[in-house]
C-alpha cells in the first residue's frame, strides 16, 4: 500500500534526526557544531513531515494522540510566538543568527519534533528502533571523543579544537549525556528481561559512561547521577521482590511477565561511586583530567544571578517579557553590580545558570506558568504510567521513555545543555505520549476526510500547507547556513581581502548584527594597517582606501545598531568606529563616538569598561572635566579597575597634578606588584620623566 511505503520514509526520517542528533556534524566546513545540527533536524523533520502528509493523501485518516500534554506543548509555542511579535527585535526573537536555542522557531522545532514522534513512533517496534539506535549513537560518541583525548588534532576534522570540543555540545553538556547514557542502561538492565550478552554490552556502555563522566568532572552530572540511581536502586528493592518484571520473551505482544529477582547491584554500584565523587570530588575528581591534560574553564551565571536578573526582566516586562532569545539584552541591563567584583564583570553571556530558567527570563510570567503547567502535565502523566506499570504490567517502553526525558529535562533546568539533549527530551516526551494512546480508542483523535468533500478540501488545503511550509523552512535554512561557513572562514582568514571577501558573501546571504559588527571590525583592521605607514608614504590609492574603509566601517556599525537596538554591543562598536577614527584625525567625530558609548551605557548601565571607553574619548576631545568624572564613575563601579586608574593617571599628570597621578598609579601598582611596564610607570612619574602608560588588559584586572 502506498500510504506504507511512504510512512516508511517518513519513520526513517525521524529515525535519522533523533539517532544522529549527538553525533551529527559537518567537518571541515566552518561550521559550529551545534548549527550543523540544526541542518539535520530542519531538513530531516521536514521531510519526515512531508512524507507524512503524502501517506495521509492516500489513505485519508489522521490519528493523534488526545493528550493534554501535547496541548500544553502548543500553548508553549503559542507564548513565545506572542512573546516574539511584541519584542522590540523581531527577527532576533523568531529565528535568531542560526535558529538559536531559545528562539520562537527552535521551541516551534522541539514540538513538531514531540508531535510528530508521538505520531509516527507509537508503535512500539518503531519505538524499539529509535531506543537502540540511540544506544549505538552513544556508543559511538564516546568512542569517538575517546579517540580525540589522545589523538586532538587527527581527528578534529577541521571543527573540533583542543580536547574538549566534541560533537554533541560543550564539554559540560558531554558530561551530563554520558549521565543520561548510564541512567538508559542501568533502568534496562534493572528492570526487564534481557538476553545476557546485552546485558553485559549495557554494563561495558555503563562503565564507559562513568569513565568519561569522570574525565568531565562537572559536579552535576554526579549529583543527578547519583540521585536517579538511587531512585531506580529504591524502586527496584520495593517493588521487585513479590513483583512482577516485564518480559521480552518471543511473544512481546501479549507483555506475558515472569517472576525475577535480583539484587540491583548495577545501580548500588553507580550509587557509591558518585557518592564517592560527590564527598571528595575536590581531592579525586581533577586526577584523571589532569592525567590526560583536560581543562575545563566553561563560564556561566549562577542560578541565583539569572533568577536575580529574571525578576527586573519581569518587573519591567512582567506578562510577555522581553522577548525570546534576549537574555544577553536582560544579563546586561539587569545584572547584579556585585557581578563587577568578580573575573566576569565584562563578560556578556547568552544564557543563563539553565536553559529553562534562560527561557523563563525572557518571556515573562505568561511563559513561566506556561512552563509549569507543561511539567505538571509531564510528571502527573510519568508517575501514574510509572506506577501504573507495577499492577497493569505496561510495556517498558513507556516507563524507559519518561525516565530518559524526565533526566534530560532536570538537566536542562540546572544547565544550559544545548539543543540536543533539549530536543531529545521533546522526541522522547512525544514517544512517551504515543506510547500511552496507542491501542487505546479512549486516548486517541481519530479524523477521516477522504469522505466528506467539504472536510476532504480543507483538510487537504492545511496538509498542503504544512508541507510547503517544511519545505520553505529547510530550503532557507539550507541558505542561511551557507553564511556560517563564510563567517567561519572570515574569523580564520589570514590577509584581510580574504576576510572582507568572507564577510561580505555571509552577509548578502544572511543580514544580522554579529556579522555587520565583524565586517565593521575588518575594515577597522583594515585602516589601522594603511595608517601604520609613514604618512609620506601614503599614495592617492592608500587615502582614497582610507576614506572607502572608513565608510564601510560606519555604516555597517550603523546597520548592525539598526538591526538590534537593544544590543549594547552594537553601539559599543558604533563608538569604538568614531573612537578610532577620531584618533587619526577625522573631525567632528568625538561627539558621534560618544552619543553611541552613552547609548550603550544605558543598555547595559553597570559595565565600567563603557563608562571608561566615555572618559577616554572625552580625555582625547580635551575635555578633562568630564573625562575625570566618567572614569571616577568607571572605578565606583569596579575600584580595581586597573586600566581607568591608568587613565585616570595619565589625565592628572597632564592636568599637572602629579601627586594624584602617582596616587593613583600606584594603586593600580598595589593589585598588580610584578608588572615591569607599571612599575616603570610609577617610576618615571616619581622621577618626572616621560614615559607611556602601561596598556593593561581586562582579563588581567582581577586577580584570582
Amino acid at each position: 500500500m502506498l500510504s506504507n511505503i511512504l510512512d516508511r520514509i517518513s519513520f526513517w526520517s525521524l529515525f535519522v534526526v533523533i539517532v544522529l542528533l549527538p553525533v551529527f556534524f559537518l567537518p571541515f566546513t566552518q561550521i559550529p557544531v551545534e548549527t550543523s545540527k540544526g541542518l539535520l533536524l530542519v531538513v530531516g523533520l521536514a521531510v519526515s513531515i512531508i512524507f507524512w502528509v503524502a501517506a495521509r493523501f492516500s489513505d485519508g485518516k489522521v490519528v493523534i494522540a488526545k493528550s493534554w500534554l501535547l496541548l500544553s506543548g502548543f500553548g508553549l509555542v503559542l507564548v513565545f510566538l506572542i512573546s516574539a511579535l511584541f519584542s522590540e527585535t523581531l527577527q532576533i526573537s523568531l529565528f535568531g543568527i542560526m535558529l538559536d536555542v531559545g528562539t520562537f522557531y527552535f521551541i516551534l522545532s522541539a514540538f513538531l519534533l514531540m508531535l510528530v514522534s508521538s505520531i509516527i513512533l507509537k508503535d512500539k517496534k518503531n519505538a524499539k528502533v529509535v531506543f537502540w539506535g540511540l544506544i549505538v549513537s552513544s556508543f559511538v560518541l564516546f568512542v569517538f571523543q575517546s579517540l580525540r583525548l589522545f589523538l586532538p588534532d587527527f581527528f578534529s576534522f577541521g571543527v573540533l579544537g583542543q580536547k574538549t570540543d566534541n560533537i554533541l555540545g560543550s564539554w559540560n553538556a558531554f558530561g551530563l549525556f554520558t549521565g543520561f547514557s548510564t541512567i538508559i542502561a542501568l533502568f534496562i538492565i534493572e528492570f526487564f528481561s534481557i538476553p545476557k550478552i546485552t546485558k553485559w554490552l549495557l554494563g561495558i556502555l555503563i562503565a564507559f559512561s562513568v569513565i568519561l563522566s569522570i574525565t568531565v568532572n562537572f559536579s552535576l552530572v554526579w549529583q543527578l547521577l547519583g540521585v536517579f540511581a538511587l531512585i531506580i536502586f529504591v524502586y527496584k528493592v520495593s517493588f521487585s521482590f513479590g513483583q512482577k518484571d516485564i518480559s521480552q520473551d518471543q511473544n512481546e505482544s501479549e507483555n506475558k511477565v515472569q517472576p525475577k529477582k535480583h539484587f540491583p547491584i548495577f545501580s548500588f554500584a553507580v550509587m557509591m561511586i558518585c557518592l564517592l565523587f560527590f564527598m571528595s570530588g575536590k581531592f579525586i575528581g581533577p586526577v584523571l583530567p589532569d592525567m590526560l591534560g583536560i581543562s575545563n574553564t566553561e563560564v556561566r551565571p549562577s542560578f541565583g544571578a539569572t533568577i536575580s536578573v529574571t525578576k527586573g526582566a519581569i518587573i519591567e516586562n512582567p506578562i510577555l517579557g522581553v522577548g525570546p532569545n534576549k537574555f544577553g539584552e536582560v544579563w546586561s541591563m539587569y545584572k547584579s553590580e556585585a557581578i563587577n567584583s568578580t573575573q566576569f564583570w565584562n563578560t556578556s553571556f547568552n544564557s543563563g545558570s539553565g536553559l529553562l530558567p534562560t527561557f523563563a527570563s525572557t518571556t515573562g510570567s505568561l511563559g513561566i506558568l506556561a512552563w509549569i503547567a507543561f511539567f505538571v502535565l509531564f510528571l502527573i502523566a510519568g508517575l501514574k504510567s510509572l506506577f501504573s506499570s507495577i499492577k497493569d504490567s505496561m510495556s517498558w517502553e513507556v516507563m524507559i521513555f519518561f525516565v530518559a526525558s524526565f533526566y534530560l529535562f532536570v538537566s536542562s533546568f540546572f544547565y544550559s545543555t544545548g539543543s540536543v539533549m533539549f530536543l531529545l527530551a521533546f522526541a522522547f516526551t512525544g514517544i512517551f505520549i504515543g506510547l500511552s494512546s496507542s491501542n487505546n480508542p479512549d486516548k486517541e483523535i481519530s479524523m477521516s476526510f477522504l469522505d466528506d468533500p467539504r472536510k476532504s478540501f480543507f483538510s487537504i488545503l492545511i496538509l498542503v500547507v504544512l508541507m510547503i511550509i517544511s519545505a520553505a523552512t529547510g530550503f532557507k535554512y539550507i541558505e542561511r547556513l551557507a553564511s556560517v561557513s563564510y563567517y567561519g572562514k572570515t574569523l580564520s582568514a589570514t590577509t584581510i581581502p580574504d576576510a572582507e571577501d568572507f564577510i561580505s558573501r555571509a552577509i548578502s546571504l544572511h543580514q544580522n548584527d554579529l556579522y555587520l559588527r565583524t565586517y565593521a571590525q575588518v575594515y577597522l583592521t583594515k585602516i589601522n594597517s594603511i595608517v601604520s605607514k609613514e604618512a609620506s608614504s601614503l599614495s592617492e590609492t592608500d587615502k582614497a582606501d582610507l576614506q572607502s574603509s572608513f565608510d564601510q566601517a560606519v555604516n555597517s556599525a550603523k546597520l548592525a545598531v539598526s538591526y538590534d537596538k537593544t544590543n549594547y554591543l552594537n553601539y559599543d562598536l558604533l563608538g569604538s568606529v568614531y573612537h578610532t577614527v577620531g584618533s587619526l584625525g577625522v573631525k567632528d567625530v568625538y561627539s558621534k563616538a560618544i552619543e553611541a558609548y552613552q547609548s550603550a551605557s544605558v543598555l547595559n548601565p553597570l559595565n565600567p569598561r563603557i563608562k571608561l571607553s566615555i572618559g577616554q574619548v572625552f580625555s582625547a576631545d580635551g575635555k578633562t572635566k568630564e573625562a575625570r568624572d566618567y572614569i571616577k564613575e568607571a572605578l565606583s563601579l569596579k575600584p580595581d579597575y586597573i586600566d581607568a586608574l591608568i587613565t585616570i593617571s595619565q589625565i592628572e599628570k597632564s592636568a599637572g597634578n602629579n601627586s594624584l597621578a602617582i596616587s593613583y598609579a600606584e594603586t593600580a601598582l598595589s593589585l598588580i606588584p610584578d608588572n615591569k611596564d607599571l612599575i616603570q610607570y610609577v617610576s618615571s612619574l616619581k622621577n618626572g620623566t616621560s614615559s607611556v602608560a602601561p596598556v593593561i588588559k581586562d582579563d588581567t584586572t582581577k586577580k584570582n
